[in-house]
């Protein structure tokens, strides 16, 4: 009898061994994004595609340039999604980071935005322009105005300030802010030179753009990318969640969100 309580009580601890082993083999991985908030529905998408593969991903909402790069750095989340790879170059050579893109995402056109005006050629002499302060931004703002016919940039420089400025008939002012400031600043400026995804936190209508950024194939350094430090960029869960966002399902999102203001990069010959 004594024999058998004994065989019972190491059946059941074997048992629940087994079930133990078993429930740690099922649990998700948890990866951490960090997002501009705009972008949630379509991280939603993403997040439920991943699910299925085992994997629990933790949305992580920032209203800032600055914030989710260091978070990276840091460690405090695996990857993000919302910057272009000038900017992250310019940032990992003023910060010492070591990230690196794993996947594109899209592509969003700058665009100029007025209260005042309805064509960039309306404006006069002595005009206020807000420009992104950031020194990738604020050269792609200063480029657009130039294809505008606006004004003249120094070509020998690759991404110019408004020091680089070669002929300005207008004697424009220029008013660096940070980027998300920009669409705020429609009030105070004549035009304001706005991030795609600025606009649509502020909820611009993009009906009401008076210029927007010709998308070519300049316009490879303005794709936006997912991001992980280098030491991560082969880690096959991450590599999942890219493959979940360049899907059909994610594009179809993505329109809805922003219309035509954010353009699918994934799988866009830009010629």
């Amino acid at each position: 009898m004594k024999f058998k309580k004994v065989l019972l009580l190491i059946f059941t601890a074997v048992f629940v061994f087994v079930l133990a082993g078993c429930g740690n083999q099922n649990k998700d991985t948890t990866v951490k994004v960090g997002i501009n908030n705009s972008d949630t529905e379509i991280w939603k998408v993403v997040k439920k595609k991943v699910k299925k593969e085992g994997i629990d991903l933790k949305v992580v909402e920032f209203s800032d340039y600055n914030q989710p790069n260091t978070a990276l750095a840091q460690g405090e989340i695996d990857m993000n999604a919302y910057q272009h790879r000038y900017f992250l170059n310019s940032w990992n050579k003023s910060h010492h980071t070591d990230i690196v893109p794993i996947g594109d995402t899209v592509i969003q056109p700058m665009a100029a935005f007025s209260h005042k005006i309805t064509n960039l050629n309306q404006l006069k002499n002595g005009a206020k322009v807000a420009i992104p302060n950031d020194a990738s931004n604020e050269g792609r703002a200063l480029q657009l105005l130039e294809s505008a016919g606006i004004i003249k940039l120094d070509d020998s420089v690759k991404m110019p300030s408004t020091k680089n400025i070669k002929e300005n008939k207008l004697n424009l002012k220029f008013t660096p802010l940070d980027a998300a400031q920009t669409a705020r600043s429609l009030d105070d400026v004549d035009v304001a030179i706005v991030n795609g995804n600025v606009a649509s936190d502020a909820k611009l209508d993009p009906n009401k753009v008076i210029y927007t950024e010709k998308v070519n194939a300049k316009s490879k350094p303005w794709i936006n990318i997912i991001a992980a430090n280098k030491k991560d960029k082969d880690n096959k869960d991450y590599k999942k969640v890219v493959k979940a966002f360049q899907t059909k399902a994610v594009a179809k999102e993505i329109k809805k969100v922003y219309g035509g203001s954010a353009i699918p990069a994934w799988n866009n010959d830009l010629k």
